[in-house]
């Protein structure tokens, strides 16, 4: 509290400065949207008879210094997808404020991720909800994987609780069946998604659209449950230079960085985001690291080339390089790889390039996409190393066509290429030679899509995808969509559609992979398959003294078949993959409140009620981590005297089965829990924030042994007074092992 304290004190001592400074001279405004109440970045600001004019920084504030300010003095205000303002400043020792009204062509967001091009939020028939840089900052996070908590039905969730592994729950499927795409391209799959995930810093995020539901029809293998496509900062206008940097009371440092710069006929974007936290814990006094310590470097590099003919190509790279580990707190490097004391400790080598490319075809917008990624991995668990390799090529091609005037045709190709290779049985020879045999798939498919303008109120898509794969053959993922739309503020909508997934069996549970065992094929397998329909109503309010309020109401169904699952047991001398002789369902319904009022409270709000569960051989049985009902909350609230934003974030959780073994002493479910977050950010001159956080704001952190006999992690004492047989086990986590936490940062940008 005495941190607190102090930075508060730093706090109104800006604010003091502020205010002097405005006494010698200086009279202040805000710009703000009309609509939603957020502010107007760089929105540019000039009064009458002063040259050059002013912006406003990133809480929408701009100065003018007072002896250009007279009352009744002739202000203009403009900003790219706003409709000009110009008034009257009638009393200059007034803050000013601006409300900008939005152009008509910007009332809709425009997407990419419901048809692979960019197409009205409002006019696409799917339902897609977007999500931008400025909403995660309600919530600082160092990275992408942390950021999604605040999404409702999107579930971040750990796997391990030593290592830190996780994925992402949509709607509560699994983390295999969510698919993570950069730009577009699947570039974040298969062996990158058990850590790759952390790896994606915010500072590269223009915005984040999520489709919930299959997406197969368009992106193939992996859009079981849904999609999240990260749209990264496009080079020709991301700001000059930003950096975000903070620190938190448990040791955790980020930063992220960028410049962005004209080069000859190209623009270019640089990026640099790195994470350090080498401080070890343990409040639960398990003698175990709570979190994982880690160290993480990530470079991204973007161009946009202008060329002469207007059409548009661009090429990106990452490198990511990381060092984490987890386990007893004595543990050192020199101990890796060995059973004296336990640790998990992992290397992460990443390299990724995505290229876009508009073919000079007059007419038609024709696009050539490719993406490479190669994940290297060098880790120890325990005394169980593990050495990975996947690289992934892709390349697609996608155009339209025209068959008259009511129809929006989109065609395309697709090829990937996965190459895995690691030190376990399943990527070695049959025969016993102990030769490596790593595994190579192509998968190769092509779509098509059509959009049909039934009426003024009516839209109908209809889509679908043919890939062909070596092991699985022939898959057909078909898509339906209707829209009825009464106008832009009242939209009804009705998806049906069907995704899968083609497990690749050589990277599924690699951990477990160890002993001389032969890998067996039991049945001609059978690609993992899901059917969804998902009903969606928008509606749109512009009550005159409230602002803005929106709603987004959805019921969705789920039936997911055919999962793939390794058999360790029946012979241990074997792997033996078959598919699951049962089915999985997931249904439900969810809401999403927006609500802006005049007074510039902004609440973002959303609830999901579900029921998750599986089927094999005539028993239901849970899905782990898949929580009944779960909700997300995020309150902001702007003291313009003060140019303070405070903001209120939270998620909460009702019981969720979790995985327990045999006689278990711990809870097979977990208790009601809520994360609670608060933060104050202050806007200063130059495009400058600071801004305070408590994580965690009211300590809650699971009371259960997270993990099962921590102190026999490597189980030499199993037959000693152990009468249920336990052994050491690590996936029972289901919230952070951590309590309160004080976040500082710092953010500038330069547009």
């Amino acid at each position: 509290m005495q941190t607190i304290g102090r930075v508060w004190v730093i706090l109104v001592c800006l604010s003091a400065c502020e205010a002097q400074a405005q006494m010698n001279g200086l009279c202040r405004g805000r710009v703000l949207d009309a609509l939603t109440r957020e502010p107007v970045i760089a929105a540019t600001v000039a009064v009458e008879g002063m040259s050059g004019g002013t912006y406003t920084d990133t809480l929408g504030y701009f100065v003018v210094p007072a002896r250009y300010v007279v009352r009744n003095a002739v202000l203009r205000v403009r900003s790219v997808g706003y409709a000009s303002w110009s008034g009257a400043w009638n009393d200059p020792s007034q803050d000013l404020l601006v409300l900008l009204e939005p152009a008509e062509h910007a009332l809709s967001t425009v997407v990419v991720s419901a048809s692979m091009k960019d197409v009205s939020k409002d006019a696409s028939p799917i339902p897609i909800e977007i999500y931008t840089p400025r909403f995660f900052q309600k919530n600082p996070t160092p990275n992408l994987f942390e950021a999604l908590t605040l999404v409702n039905g999107v579930q971040p969730q750990l796997n391990c609780g030593v290592c830190g592994a996780g994925d992402i729950h949509i709607n509560g499927l699994e983390g295999p069946y969510t698919m993570v795409t950069i730009d577009g391209m699947p570039i974040v799959s298969g062996l990158s998604t058990v850590y790759g995930l952390s790896g994606i810093p915010n500072s590269l995020v223009e915005r984040i659209e999520v489709v919930k539901g299959p997406a197969g029809a368009l992106y193939g293998s992996e859009a079981v449950g849904g999609l999240i496509n990260i749209i990264t900062r496009d080079a020709l206008t991301a700001p000059r230079a930003s950096v975000d940097a903070f620190g938190t009371s448990m040791g955790e440092w980020n930063l992220d960085g960028s410049i962005a710069a004209r080069a000859g006929r190209a623009h270019t974007l640089l990026g640099v985001n790195y994470f350090h936290f080498r401080q070890r814990h343990d409040i639960n006094s398990d003698n175990f690291t709570d979190i994982p310590l880690q160290q993480r470097l990530s470079v991204f590099n973007k161009w946009r080339f202008e060329r002469r003919s207007g059409y548009f190509a661009s090429l990106a790279a990452r490198y990511v390089y990381e060092d984490r580990w987890g386990g007893q707190l004595t543990w050192a490097p020199q101990w890796r790889g060995s059973d004296s004391l336990y640790g998990e400790s992992i290397y992460t080598h990443r390299m990724e390039v995505i290229g876009k490319y508009q073919l000079p075809i007059e007419g038609r917008r024709v696009m050539l996409d490719v993406s490479w990624n190669v994940h290297d991995q060098d880790a120890a668990y325990g005394n169980t190393p593990y050495f990975g390799r996947q690289q992934v090529a892709f390349a697609q091609l996608t155009g339209d066509a025209s068959l008259g005037p009511k129809h929006d045709l989109l065609w395309g190709a697709a090829l990937r290429y996965t190459e895995y290779d690691d030190n376990t049985p399943a990527t070695a020879a049959a025969d016993g030679s102990g030769q490596n045999r790593p595994a190579r798939t192509w998968l190769p498919g092509v779509f098509v899509q059509d959009e049909i303008a039934l009426n003024a109120r009516n839209r109908l898509l209809m889509g679908l995808r043919y890939d062909y794969h070596s092991a699985h053959r022939s898959i057909l993922t078909p898509r339906l969509s209707w829209k009825w739309a009464e106008d832009a503020h009242h939209i009804l909508r009705l998806t049906a559609g069907s995704g899968f997934r083609v497990a690749n069996i050589f990277t599924e549970e690699h951990a477990a992979l160890t002993g001389a065992r032969q890998v067996v094929i039991a049945e001609d397998l059978r690609p993992e398959r899901s059917w969804n329909a998902n009903l969606n109503y928008t509606r749109k309010f512009f009550p005159r003294k409230a602002g803005f309020i929106g709603i987004d109401a959805s019921l969705f169904y789920t039936y997911f078949t055919n999962r793939i699952l390794p058999d360790y047991d029946s012979d241990p001398d074997k792997i033996i993959y078959q598919n699951l002789n049962g089915h999985a369902v997931s249904s439900g319904a969810s809401l999403n409140a927006d609500v802006n009022l005049l007074n510039g409270l902004k609440i973002n709000a959303g609830v999901t009620a579900m029921r998750v569960y599986r089927i094999e051989e005539g028993k239901r049985l849970p899905i782990f981590f898949a929580s009944p009902l779960s909700g997300t909350w995020a309150l902001s609230y702007p003291v313009t005297r003060w140019k303070l934003t405070i903001d209120y974030t939270g998620t909460f959780n009702s019981p969720m089965p979790l995985p327990v073994v045999p006689n278990d002493y711990r809870p097979d479910r977990s208790p009601w829990f809520a994360i609670h977050n608060a933060q104050i950010t202050r806007a200063l001159s130059g495009g400058i924030q600071l801004y305070v956080a408590v994580k965690n704001l009211f300590g809650f952190y699971p009371r259960e042994d997270v993990l099962l006999r921590a102190f026999d992690p490597f189980d030499r004492f199993v037959e000693v007074d152990n009468p249920n047989g336990y052994t050491f086990d690590t996936a029972y986590g289901y919230a952070p092992v951590q309590r309160q936490r004080l976040l500082v940062g710092l953010r500038w940008t330069v547009r």
